[in-house]
């Protein structure tokens, strides 16, 4: 009898340790290679397994994850061309969500495609990230983009949660420098990764961290149990997306919240009053020109 307790607490506590200890993201991996026609189809899958491993295997950060907690993203690797059999040039489209609070809804965090992905890899090569050894450009982008989720999934829960994290990424962008890769160019025109991080850790980006918090935390978490207060919230954060814009008009968290959030923001505004949709929709048609039909067809 005490051994078959002793059995079952010992097995009791290994499930516990495994809960609290899981990996931060639950990854949905997608490789399309369309594109490409090339006879050697083991090394994609190679390539699919090692990244999905990584991706899910990899413990990112020293917090405690339960198996339903874990970050729900997805990321999707568009092979463009192989200049040789180790070499690949690609696009990378990265997505996440989050459940909304006492609510079956889940809410889009991150939504961004990085056009400028180039790396070497072969059937076999190691996948291990190694923050103090960034030498590997498939790995270095990896884990600059794990680190990102997780700050933008932190960020939406607590203020300023995510700052390790973008602070993670940062250091990943600053070592990459040594790889002379495209996408990691500082200060570039076409927005490189290293610029995205530079945005999420300046301090004239904390109006966008604010605004990250304030819309999911204090406004979407709010809407089941108080739709009125949770709305309210929702249409103060365009105070803060415009700070931001008169702050930094060419950020980068900017589109972000556009390609992630504008569509949600709309619809849920779209109920206010006539004088708060004429206030949000001022707001909004000058920080987004680009996007007047879709902000006066909701909000007119």
């Amino acid at each position: 009898m005490n051994f078959r307790y002793h059995i079952l607490l010992l097995i009791s506590l290994m499930l516990i340790s495994l809960q609290a200890s899981a990996q931060e993201l639950n990854a949905q991996f997608v490789l399309n290679t369309q594109k490409i026609q090339s006879q050697n189809k083991d090394i994609f899958s190679a390539l699919e397994n090692d990244l999905r491993q990584l991706i899910n295997n990899q413990k990112w950060t020293n917090a405690n994850f339960k198996i339903n907690e874990k970050i729900n993203c997805s990321l999707a690797l568009i092979i463009n061309d192989m200049p040789s059999d180790d070499n690949f040039s690609s696009e990378l489209v990265v997505t996440s969500r989050r459940p909304v609070y006492n609510s079956t809804y889940l809410t889009p965090t991150f939504n961004y495609k990085d056009s400028k992905f180039d790396f070497k890899y072969t059937n076999g090569q190691m996948t291990v990230f190694n923050e103090s050894n960034v030498t590997d450009n498939l790995v270095a982008v990896i884990a600059f983009y794990s680190y990102i989720l997780i700050g933008f999934d932190f960020d939406s829960f607590s203020l300023n949660g995510g700052k390790p994290y973008f602070e993670k990424a940062l250091a990943i962008a600053n070592a990459a420098q040594s790889l002379n890769t495209r996408g990691w160019e500082p200060f570039s025109t076409g927005k490189s990764r290293y610029d995205l991080a530079i945005a999420l850790t300046e301090e004239s980006s904390q109006d966008f961290h604010k605004l990250w918090y304030n819309y999911h935390r204090l406004g979407l978490d709010e809407m089941e149990a108080n739709a009125p207060e949770g709305q309210k919230k929702i249409l103060e954060c365009a105070n803060y997306l415009n700070s931001l814009y008169l702050a930094r008009p060419q950020s980068q968290l900017l589109d972000i919240f556009a390609e992630t959030k504008l569509d949600e923001m709309l619809k849920i505004c779209a109920q206010a009053s006539a004088a708060d949709r004429k206030e949000l929709r001022t707001k909004l048609l000058k920080i987004y020109p680009t996007r007047k039909n879709s902000i006066n067809d909701v909000l007119n």
